[in-house]
Formats: structure tokens, C-alpha cells, sequence
């Protein structure tokens, strides 16, 4: 178990181009929330810090794509997304926003320190433009082959797919995502910091000094930037919104926003000092702190690589002690998209769920992206809440609870001699706090997640095999003990299960009458006290912690992302370009009639194919149609159709077929019929 000491823990600051998502949730806040609140239980002093980020090419673009001012847009999402977290329970000490005077003045500042002290390479190169939009191109709005996996989907700083660091100009057919135009190279200055030089740093911070610490997935990463060679760095841009760059000669240019946003961690940290009354230096210039960031995978090098480089470079900052970042999580097999709508809305989510933030917190702790990309599926969720936070969690719990209520009336009763079992379920019950420290404090919150699971699972086994509810009709004082040792257990659930599940962890507190009183839990008194709940203590009746979803419920869910799939690719749908221009003589060769479909059948051993006998108004003749796939034979007995009648005869699978139906297709790929079903249109009319 940690000792006692000071903390800087960050969140990857949240872009504000939308709202949050379960992907983010997952990868990222709930993992830094667990280790925030474990590190407060235990007695830490902890500064968690985050903010949105709002600056950037994405923020401007969007907004002229809305036809609003870029603050319009940062207000909004910096609205909603710190709405999020705290509906959520995430425990920020300190959630700033970039574009706070603060944050303005403490990324100049560091800027012109380092501009000072001579760390920046100033040069004139060649950058990526774009001729439509009449600007330079971030390296976000770039995308194209990659020179070293081809990954033909690669952007302008990374490729996602091989995790190399790159350069726009390195990109092999670029293209700007602006205006789609293949973009031109034009001169202009930028300051640029010079990663090279701290590849011997690097190495030996990291590459040497955390080889067994960091994870698997965080370290390999390094290692193969730093081993394929580090290059200088553009910590400036061609923009008009973000922070100006604070020297003489920079006009029109702002400070590049992944060495502006990781400066808002400092800045965040000194807005909650400056509120608080407190020194936010010791919080990052004290080598007795731990700094450690929170990230998705693909931060990796900015908070790894960059940013370590920059408090190197400016040389008075400590650097962080572990950057535990995740993987991604998908959704439903597929990946999590803001652009194509496929994600799970926190806000939305607490719509259709209300009351329910830690299934979902517990879902998304379980099934985290801790070493490898996850899936998460609303089946599992159903799963997951009925099968353990309902029939292990708040079975057991609601079982003391109603127990105690119905025998003593609410109070905790007397034990009498402890029997073998009781002192082992107590001792088993001791060395949970340490095995869920242990795993928290190596970043495996699933696994304690399990564990905390299984002191649910204890309690459940242990009423299962003493059955209080027979013994109270033979042996008051046996079950007097049993009920005794079963509220020591819940006692200990209400704590240990608070940085998991702090609205759970409320409820509990108050259903046994514990909250800020002189029986509340400490973390460590599981492990050390031999009385959590003393007899005589009063307990409330309390509520159920956690309710059945039904299925109804997780089918709604997959209703509406079904409907967003066929959404995307009705937008995504290519129209096919015309054709080669016919004349008017080729138009008038077709002889189209409306026609009305008398019998239908299916093809034998034909999966797409119907045999049509068609009244044509000329004759009733043979028509084979691939539509089977969209309807039954019994669906278009009847109908009128549009006929290509003199199409040359041709056999399909042996049977001649005399014309053409002609159909249309939705963008959802539905097929439909050309036909004038009116009243009055009859057989054989002709259209032209």
C-alpha cells in the first residue's frame, strides 16, 4: 500500500468539438477517478487536474462549418462535457479550460523561457497549403499514405495504424481534409524544438529507467520512436485561433496546440491553488511529488515523448512517474466514431438509464482496454449489471440490510463466540484492502474491480452456507453472529467500493448509518480494526443499490445504433456518375410498359433470383428478377411494374427471360419499384 505523499494525477484534457463519450470514459476518466479517490481514502494529497482544450485548427473549422464564432463553440462543448464528468462522479480537484487568461499567460511564459534560454530551432521551410482554403494546413487536416506501413489513412503527425511519428510533408499523396484539394508547399517560419536532442535523455529516463514499471503497450511505443530516431518539432502554427506566439516576428502565428495543451495541466493546477489558498509549485516542481498522466494510447507521444522533452528543456518541472495509458475501446465490433455518431453519449446515456452512472463506471472498469482494444457491447453491460452488480453486490447487501431489519430492527445485534468460519470469513475479509491496493496502485483496475467483487462474493457465500433465516428458529445467538459478521463485511464494501463506485458507496454509507460519523470506515481499519459496525449500532432501511435492465431496455439501445449504421451509409453512399450521353434516337429504341406481375415464384437453388409471369398489355410472358433478397413471391403477386419490354431474350439458369423490371435503390440499399401505381395507369401504357 502506498505511503502517504503528494500527488499530481492528470486527464488527457478533452477536446471541444463534442461531447464525451464511453470511449473516453473508459479509457481514460475512470481509470484516473479510481486512483484519485483510492489516493484520498488512504490518506494522499492529491491534486487531480484536467480541462477542456480548446484550441486548435478543429475549433475554427467547425465553427465556420456552423456559422458561429470558435467561442461559440468551445462555450457549448466546455459546457457539456464538464457537465458530464461531474454527473459521473469524476473527481476533479481543478477543471480549467485553455482558453482561460491563466492558461494564456502560463504557456507564454513557458514559451519564452525556453525561447530565451535558446532551446528552439528557428527555420523557414517548406509547409503543406491549402490553394481552396487559402491557409496552411495543421497536421490533423492532412491526411495520406504513410511512408512506412501505406496506410493510405494517415495524418499529418501520426499514422494510427502503425503508430509512427510523422511529419505532413512526409505523407506520400497528401491531401487536405478542408477541401479535399492535394495541397502545395509554401514557405514560412516556425519555431521548432529539437527532440533529437534528448534522445540520450530519453533513453535513460524511460527506455532505461522505467524498462519494468511502464506498461508493455506505453514502453514499446517509446522505444520505437526513440529507435527510429527523433526530429525537431514545429511548436508553432499558421493559425488565427489559439495562443499568440509571444515574440517579436510571429505574427499571424499561434503556439501549436500539443504544446499548448499539455501546459494546461500547469495552468489548471495553478487556478485551483490561487482558489484554494494553496502553493501550486510543490505540485510540480517537488521531486517528492508523483506526477502521473492519464491518456489514451494515442497521446502516447505527446505526454511520453514531447511534453517530457519541453519540462526537460525548460529544466525546473519533475517529470512523471508512470503514464498508464490505455488502448481503445469499440463499440458493438466497431470503432468509436464523434463524426459518424457511433458512440454512447454520457449525457444521452444518463437519459435512457438515469440513476445508473456506476453500472455504467463498473461495465466499463471490467471490461477495460487496459492491455489491448476492448468491446463493448450492451449485452455484456445487460449482463454485467443483472448477473453481478444485482445478484452479487446488491443481493448481498440487500439481504443484511432487510435481515437486520426484520430480526433486531434495524440494530446491529450482539455476536457470541466466534466459530472457525466466522474468524476465517473475518480474516479473508482483512486482506481484501491489500489486494485491491496492490492492483490499483499497478493500474489494473480490473482486476480490482474483481476483487472488490469478490468481498460481495464472500458475504454471499458466507450467508448462503450459515443461513441465518433457518437458524433464527433454533439458535437466537447463532444468528445474532452471523448477522453481526455479515454487517462487518457490508461496512467494508461501502469503503472499499468507493473509488469504483461512489454513488453505490453514498448509498451504502447512509443505509447503514456511517456517513461522516464515528463508525465511518477508513480504508486501513478493514485490515486493522476488529469492529467496523459495534453492536448496538442503528442502521437505516436504506434502497435497493441496484435494479434488473431488461431487455427491452438494451434493445432500444441497439435500435438506435442500428439506425445510426443506416444512417452512415445512406451519407456515405456513392452516387454513381453518368453515363455516356444517349441520343434521343437511343432513348426512343426502348420500348417501356407498365406491366403487372400475375405469379411469382422462386428460383430453385437460386438465392437472388424470382421467376415473374408478366401481363405486359402485349402478352403475358417471362421475366426472371434478382430480387428475392428484398421480396417474397406473395409480396408482388399483383403489382404494376415498369417493363423494358423489347430487351433481347436472354436464359438465366435455363429459363428464357423476356424483358426487364425497372427498380431504383434506396441509400439504406433497399430495392424499389418504378411504377405508377395510380389509379387509371393500366397495363401496356407506355412511358416515354
Amino acid at each position: 500500500m502506498s505511503t502517504k505523499g503528494r500527488y499530481t494525477i492528470t486527464a488527457a484534457l478533452p477536446y471541444t468539438n463534442g461531447p464525451i463519450h464511453i470511449g473516453h470514459l473508459a479509457g481514460v476518466y475512470v481509470p484516473a477517478d479510481i486512483y484519485s479517490r483510492y489516493l484520498r481514502i488512504i490518506g494522499n494529497d492529491v491534486a487531480f487536474i484536467c480541462g477542456s482544450d480548446e484550441h486548435g485548427a478543429a475549433i475554427p473549422m467547425r465553427a465556420k462549418k456552423e456559422g458561429v464564432s470558435p467561442q461559440v463553440i468551445i462555450d457549448k462543448y466546455h459546457t457539456i462535457i464538464k457537465k458530464s464528468f461531474e454527473d459521473f462522479g469524476i473527481s476533479f480537484d481543478n477543471y480549467s479550460r485553455t482558453s482561460a487568461p491563466i492558461h494564456h499567460e502560463t504557456a507564454s511564459e513557458f514559451f519564452k523561457k525556453l525561447y530565451e534560454d535558446g532551446k528552439f530551432i528557428e527555420e523557414t521551410s517548406e509547409q503543406l497549403y491549402d490553394p481552396e482554403a487559402e491557409q496552411f494546413l495543421a497536421d490533423r487536416f492532412v491526411v495520406g499514405t504513410c511512408p512506412k506501413c501505406g496506410n493510405e489513412e494517415a495524418y499529418g503527425d501520426q499514422c494510427e495504424k502503425c503508430g509512427s511519428s510523422l511529419n505532413a510533408t512526409d505523407l506520400i499523396h497528401p491531401k487536405s481534409t478542408i477541401s479535399g484539394a492535394e495541397p502545395t508547399l509554401k514557405q514560412t517560419k516556425h519555431w521548432f524544438l529539437p527532440l533529437d536532442q534528448y534522445e540520450d535523455f530519453l533513453r535513460e529516463w524511460v527506455l532505461k529507467g522505467h524498462k519494468k514499471d511502464w506498461k508493455t503497450n506505453v514502453y514499446g511505443q517509446i522505444k520505437s520512436w526513440v529507435d527510429d530516431g527523433l526530429r525537431p518539432r514545429a511548436v508553432t502554427r499558421d493559425l488565427d485561433w489559439g495562443i499568440p506566439v509571444p515574440v517579436e516576428g510571429a505574427e499571424g502565428k499561434v503556439l501549436y496546440v500539443w504544446f499548448d495543451a499539455p501546459i494546461g495541466y500547469i495552468s489548471s493546477t495553478k487556478e485551483w491553488a490561487a482558489r484554494e489558498g494553496k502553493d501550486w509549485k510543490p505540485y510540480w516542481k517537488d521531486e517528492n511529488t508523483k506526477l502521473i498522466h492519464f491518456i489514451g494510447k494515442d497521446n502516447i507521444v505527446f505526454h511520453c515523448i514531447i511534453f517530457p522533452s519541453m519540462l526537460k528543456a525548460e529544466g525546473s518541472y519533475i517529470l512523471p512517474e508512470n503514464v498508464p495509458a490505455n488502448e481503445f475501446l469499440n463499440l458493438e465490433g466497431n470503432k468509436l466514431s464523434t463524426s459518424k455518431n457511433w458512440a454512447v453519449w454520457l449525457h444521452e446515456y444518463l437519459e435512457d438509464f438515469p440513476k445508473k452512472q456506476d453500472v455504467l463506471r463498473y461495465v466499463l472498469t471490467a471490461n477495460a482496454p487496459e492491455t489491448k482494444d476492448n468491446d463493448f457491447t450492451w449485452k455484456d453491460f445487460q449482463a454485467r449489471n443483472n448477473n453481478e452488480l444485482v445478484a452479487i453486490f446488491g443481493n448481498f447487501i440487500n439481504r443484511v440490510v432487510v435481515l437486520t431489519h426484520k430480526y433486531y430492527n434495524g440494530v446491529v445485534p450482539t455476536p457470541g463466540n466466534l466459530s472457525e468460519i466466522d474468524k476465517k470469513t473475518l480474516t479473508e475479509l482483512k486482506a481484501y484492502p491489500a489486494v485491491i491496493s496492490s492492483a490499483i496502485e499497478r493500474y489494473r483496475f480490473r482486476e480490482a474491480s474483481q476483487e472488490l467483487l469478490n468481498v460481495a462474493r464472500l458475504g454471499n457465500k458466507y450467508l448462503a452456507d450459515e443461513e441465518p433465516w433457518k437458524t433464527i428458529k433454533t439458535d437466537e445467538e447463532r444468528t445474532n453472529t452471523v448477522l453481526y459478521v455479515a454487517l462487518q463485511i457490508a461496512a467494508a464494501l461501502a469503503t472499499l467500493s468507493e473509488p469504483f463506485l461512489p454513488f453505490t458507496s453514498e448509498k451504502l454509507k447512509n443505509s447503514l448509518s456511517i456517513k461522516s460519523s464515528s463508525v465511518e470506515t477508513k480504508w486501513n481499519d478493514i485490515a486493522n480494526k476488529e469492529v467496523l459496525l459495534p453492536a448496538g449500532h442503528q442502521i437505516e432501511k436504506g434502497e435497493l443499490l441496484f435494479s434488473k435492465i431488461e431487455d427491452a431496455e438494451i434493445q432500444k439501445q441497439l435500435d438506435k445504433l442500428e439506425a445510426t449504421k443506416k444512417a452512415n451509409e445512406a451519407e456515405n453512399k456513392t452516387i454513381d456518375p453518368q453515363k455516356e450521353t444517349a441520343s434521343f434516337e437511343d432513348f426512343t429504341k426502348l420500348d417501356i410498359r407498365v406491366g403487372t406481375i400475375i405469379e411469382a415464384e422462386k428460383m430453385p437453388k437460386a438465392k437472388k433470383l424470382l421467376v415473374l409471369k408478366v401481363d405486359t398489355g402485349i402478352n403475358i410472358r417471362t421475366i426472371v428478377s434478382g430480387i428475392a433478397e428484398h421480396f417474397a413471391p406473395e409480396e408482388v403477386i399483383g403489382k404494376k411494374v415498369t417493363v423494358l419490354v423489347n430487351l433481347a431474350p436472354r436464359k438465366l439458369r435455363g429459363v428464357e427471360s423476356e424483358g426487364m423490371i425497372l427498380m431504383t435503390e434506396t441509400p439504406e440499399g433497399k430495392l424499389v419499384f418504378l411504377n405508377p401505381d395510380e389509379e387509371g395507369v393500366n397495363s401496356g401504357s407506355i412511358i416515354s
